[in-house]
């Protein structure tokens, strides 16, 4: 499926009119009283159109809509609602309106709605969707927030964002005063962002007595949320139809082979209906779609076309969800084969589907905060998540899921609930916001499922080696600068060593670069060579960073240079670059920009291609990124990182990689262990400049290693006035041990 590329409409510029039935502009006095006895919308003052009387037919048929009476009374008496449903039962799209519907019956006093989603993608379809059935302009009474892309105005009464943005918010906003009612959707998705804002959220509702908290979950994690909350209201949905359930035993051992077996046979069959298939990682849709697209070539035509779909849930605004032509022409001439992987179920929105096939297992990153490093480790996926697959299929009333897996496997193998995010993940990010809030007094936060000791530990020592920490543990003015930056704590810290460096132009080309999706797609069987060849033009000998700045200066002189938009996506598409990628990263950039200029940040004139520039970007990126530094230990590609004793190679899209000349020092920006141990982007830098810009107490940390004695004979062949003034400098921001910082509240 093509990503559907969303923008924001000006809603000022948009006029909605009447069905030509009601035109009176010929002056006929009927035509007139007909316009006088239509029902206006009380959102915008306008007549419904007949669209929304066809949308509202369809709205009452949803699950959720015979609780609505239920609902508007809980809500009326309750401060806090718990919403149980499958997934397709409707509650995330009308229970905000709903809602609304609350709010403009108090007249707004309280504030407007907000929901939050884990995902971009059904934040903005979702609020487009809300839209259309309540009969407004997208942006103006309904809108939506994602990161780097706000499609709202002051007047918006239903807004619909991710849970970090909301989470942001707070950040300037404490309180959340602009809401009246505040909606938590899919929080058994368990993101870190929805269980902080589960904690936050408590102190603020005792705040604010007039704020309503709505939270819709899957039934699996309600009696975990009710001694969460407390004795508070439960509505519970179900879906209709009952699901079919095939277990496959066996299947296990070679799953790969019996999807492919299973998605024939089905094709074969000529049962009507589209098939989602589950697969355990991004390798294996890839993989997946070049085999059933190569094998369903060659099919009989007369069984229909079999089109296949890979759905990432990390991409832009790419759903399953067919417009109503394209459902009609699927049942006669396709059968759509959508490959996906964990937290694609909330992606997909179709009634076609009437096939799942689910693998069972996943593929889960895993932080290990003892080597600063994610594991991508195989594993069952939980009952909860088997469950939600299985409800696809509820609005089909002959749906089968295809379970490769038995159901023994499913009882003792699978655990009930999915694991916290916060429990997995590198907290460096969360604990920075959490020191933020705490200037508001919401640091005290009672988290669903409290993070590992460990975890919180090294998320501190990392913000304290940033100089994020002042000595008592608190934010320092750095820290509270870093906070701003909708970035990673690192590529904060580095952005603003680059105001001091003279390289903030290209910083933060770099940082928009690292922070959009990957600008090097997939590429087909048979394009490598071709791919490697173009991408060559764009390689630069300093490293990885800088050939991404090369990269988005072409696609800004491709822009320059072109009469239309298709001609840019051509020039993408001749160097087989990711347009909409290239197109997220000059939004990020924009918007970094506007911050550093919003906060009077130094901002100097581009400088990129002089020896100054290129030291001056080494600077930068070695004051954020200083604990994540490997040495080729060989001369042969093994990099031995240096904080602990894994052993990693380049990428092979890695320009060092390309060209076969291996640098001895890097600085990497990702890390993953995995089957392929791999480093990715990466540049080259000098022992000499890492004991220049490293803080002293970090280097005086790191275990004992070869690499370490290296560094320790540069450290000790450096000036020592040079070296005097470094620690004295270190001493006026460091107290005497690390332990001293890192204290939470």
């Amino acid at each position: 499926m093509e990503e559907e590329e969303l923008e924001c409409p000006n809603s000022s510029s948009e006029k909605r009119y009447f069905p030509e039935s009601l035109d009176s502009s010929d002056g006929d006095e009927e035509g007139v009283l007909a316009c006088e006895d239509l029902e206006l919308n009380p959102f915008d003052g306008l007549p419904y159109s007949s669209r929304y009387y066809k949308l509202l037919k369809e709205r009452e048929d949803l699950p959720i809509w015979k609780e609505k009476y239920s609902f508007m009374e809980n809500l009326l008496q309750n401060q806090i609602v718990i919403i149980s449903g499958d997934a397709k039962c409707g509650k995330s799209s009308q229970v905000p309106q709903w809602c609304a519907e609350y709010c403009l019956s108090i007249h707004y006093q309280h504030g407007g709605v907000i929901c939050t989603q884990v995902h971009k993608q059904t934040a903005v379809q979702l609020a487009l969707r809300v839209a259309d059935e309540m009969d407004v302009n997208i942006g103006h009474e309904v809108g939506y927030v994602i990161p780097f892309e706000n499609c709202c105005t002051s007047e918006t009464i239903l807004r619909y964002c991710t849970d970090d943005m909301l989470q942001r918010e707070m950040m300037s906003n404490p309180f959340l005063g602009s809401y009246g009612v505040i909606i938590l959707d899919d929080i058994h998705e368990r993101s870190i962002a929805t269980d902080v804002l589960l904690g936050l959220l408590k102190d603020v509702l005792l705040a604010r007595p007039e704020l309503k908290l709505i939270i819709n979950s899957s039934p699996h994690l309600i009696s975990k949320l009710s001694s969460y909350y407390g004795n508070v209201p439960l509505i519970e949905v179900k879906n209709k139809h009952p699901v079919e359930v095939v277990y496959l035993s066996g299947a296990q051992k070679d799953s790969f082979e019996s999807i492919l077996r299973l998605i024939f046979e089905i094709h074969h069959s000529g049962e009507k209906g589209d098939i989602v298939v589950f697969l355990a990682c991004e390798q294996d849709i890839e993989k997946a779609y070049e085999i059933v697209c190569q094998e369903g070539s060659k099919l009989n035509p007369d069984l229909g076309e079999l089109v296949v779909v890979t759905l990432y849930p990390k991409e832009k605004c790419t759903l399953f969800k067919p417009t109503d032509e394209t459902e009609k022409r699927c049942q006669v001439y396709q059968r759509r084969v959508v490959l996906t992987t964990s937290s694609g179920e909330s992606l997909i929105w179709s009634n076609t589907v009437k096939f799942v096939i689910d693998v069972g297992v996943e593929r889960r990153k895993v932080y290990n905060p003892r080597i600063r490093a994610n594991s991508l480790v195989m594993q069952p996926i939980s009952q909860s998540q088997a469950e939600i697959r299985k409800q696809i299929l509820g609005s089909s009333p002959s749906g089968k899921l295809f379970c490769l897996y038995t159901e023994d496997f499913a009882s003792k193998d699978m655990r009930p609930l999915k694991p916290a995010e916060m429990q997995e993940a590198n907290l460096t990010s969360m604990v920075l916001f959490m020191k933020r809030i705490d200037i508001a007094g919401l640091g005290h936060c009672d988290f669903m499922n409290r993070p590992a000791p460990e975890s919180l530990m090294q998320a501190l020592e990392d913000l304290d080696y940033l100089a994020a920490l002042d000595n008592d543990g608190n934010l320092s003015e750095f820290g509270i600068i870093m906070s701003e930056f909708p970035l990673d704590p690192q590529l904060s810290k580095s952005i603003l060593a680059s105001c001091e460096f003279d390289c903030v132009d290209e910083m933060l080309t770099i940082a928009a670069m690292v922070t959009a999706p990957n600008c090097f797609p997939h590429l087909p069987h048979g394009a490598e060579e071709a791919a490697l060849t173009c991408w060559k033009s764009f390689l630069h000998p300093e490293g990885d960073h800088f050939t991404l700045i090369n990269i988005y200066k072409a696609y800004q002189d491709a822009i320059l240079n072109s009469t239309s938009d298709y001609c840019v996506e051509k020039w993408c598409h001749d160097y087989f670059l990711n347009c909409s990628a290239l197109r997220m990263a000059d939004v990020i950039r924009a918007e970094l920009l506007e911050i550093i200029k919003r906060i009077e940040l130094p901002y100097a004139e581009p400088a990129f291609g002089s020896k100054e520039n290129t030291l001056n970007i080494k600077k930068a990126l070695l004051s954020g990124y200083f604990m994540q530094i490997a040495r080729d230990v060989d001369g042969s590609g093994n990099y031995l990182m240096l904080t602990h004793k894994q052993v990693a190679q380049l990428h092979p899209l890695s320009g060092y990689s390309v060209t076969k000349k291996m640098p001895e020092w890097v600085l990497f920006h990702k890390f993953s262990i995995s089957e392929n141990n791999y480093i990715r982007i990466t540049s080259e830098i000098s022992p000499e400049l890492f004991m220049q810009l490293a803080p002293q107490y970090y280097f005086s940390n790191l275990p004992p290693s070869e690499s370490k004695d290296i560094l320790q004979q540069v450290m000790d062949h450096l000036s020592p006035i040079s070296t005097m003034k470094k620690e004295q400098k270190m001493c006026e921001t460091c107290p005497e041990t690390t332990e001293q910082r890192c204290t939470i509240q």
